[in-house]
């Protein structure tokens, strides 16, 4: 996985993250968490807050 797979990294946080509500998560946080996701092989210097927005959004959407 890379940043640009907002929804496989959303899915994989949905499933290692159950008990998080994503809607209450710190970007600092899910920066950290993103980067810890199992198969995830991304720059950590490549994320800015549009794509973590991005991704807290697709986590939510995959929530509900």
């Amino acid at each position: 996985m890379n940043w640009t797979d907002i929804l496989d990294i959303a899915i994989a946080l949905d499933e290692a993250y159950p008990e998080v509500d994503p809607q209450w998560v710190r970007f600092t946080d899910l920066h950290a968490w993103v980067l810890a996701l199992p198969g995830f092989d991304g720059d950590t210097e490549k994320s800015n807050e549009k794509i973590l927005e991005a991704i807290q959004m697709a986590w939510i959407d995959e929530r509900s």
